[in-house]
This record gives structure tokens, C-alpha cells and sequence, in this order.
């Protein structure tokens, strides 16, 4: 919902960066018998992940003028990935900082990007009848439409 939102709510960005993850390969493509309002669990963080990235390519489609990256920082050692986490923080960072700078021609069409390098993401995240659904979802749950 968050990057939804503050999607929605800013000013068309020139460049959109949404955090992903690999986890995303495993999402679920559906909202049936969500619950938008998070009173109970009826989604996995694979699942929402998975509707990040779809967020990151409808962006990109509906939106033109913006480059919109979903990445995937990898599995890094913070409150959330934990200590046992085998990947690099710094590392973690450098796509995100990149995409958010570079002239670099690679950058300036969006995408799924894990450590500077563009990768296929799930299926889902091309089909443009789950995008509009996803965004139908989020607008209707939330009152702010992605215009």
C-alpha cells in the first residue's frame, strides 16, 4: 500500500525506484480475498512483493515521461533480513543509488534490477490486466487513484 500511495501522491517523478525482492518469483498473482485494511494476514510478503514490482511496471506503462525500477536489494543484514542476512549491506544500496543518478542508457528504461544488472521478473508483473487490476485495488481501498 505505502508505495502505492506515495506514488500516487507525489508529483510525477522523472525516475520512480521501488524497493523489491527476489521473494517477488514466488508472489501469487491475485487479490482475491485480500485484506487491503491488514486486520489479517491474507497475504505473503512474497505475494506483496510480487505487487510492488507489478506497481513499479504499470508506473512505467501508464506514465510515459517517468522511468520506473523495481530492485532488488538482495538479502541483507538489517532489522528485517536479520544477522544471518549473506549479503552486503553497501551492496544492498548501490543499484538504487545508481538508477537514482546515472546517465547511463541502461537505466533509462525501467525495470527489475538486482546489484546494477536488469533481470526478468515474475510473469505477472507484464500482464496488464493484473496491473489495472492491482491498481483498481489500491484505489478503491484507498481513495487516491494513480491519474
Amino acid at each position: 500500500m505505502a508505495p502505492y500511495l506515495l506514488t500516487a501522491l507525489l508529483p510525477r517523478p522523472r525516475r520512480l525506484i521501488i524497493l523489491s525482492s527476489g521473494l517477488h518469483h514466488g508472489g501469487h498473482p491475485t487479490l482475491e480475498g485480500l485484506d487491503w485494511a491488514g486486520e489479517q494476514e491474507t497475504a505473503t510478503y512474497a505475494d506483496t512483493k510480487l505487487m510492488a514490482t507489478a506497481l513499479a511496471a504499470a508506473v512505467e506503462r501508464r506514465w510515459p515521461e517517468t522511468v520506473s525500477h523495481a530492485v532488488d536489494p538482495g538479502w541483507v543484514p538489517t532489522r528485517m533480513g536479520g544477522a544471518s542476512a549473506t549479503g552486503d549491506l553497501r551492496e544492498g544500496t548501490r543499484t538504487q543509488e545508481w538508477l537514482a543518478v546515472t546517465a547511463d542508457d541502461a537505466a533509462g528504461v525501467g525495470g527489475y534490477w538486482h546489484h546494477r544488472r536488469r533481470e526478468e521478473p515474475h510473469a505477472a508483473v507484464h500482464d496488464e490486466q493484473f496491473q489495472g487490476q492491482l491498481l483498481f485495488a489500491l484505489a478503491q481501498h484507498t481513495g487516491v487513484t494513480l491519474d
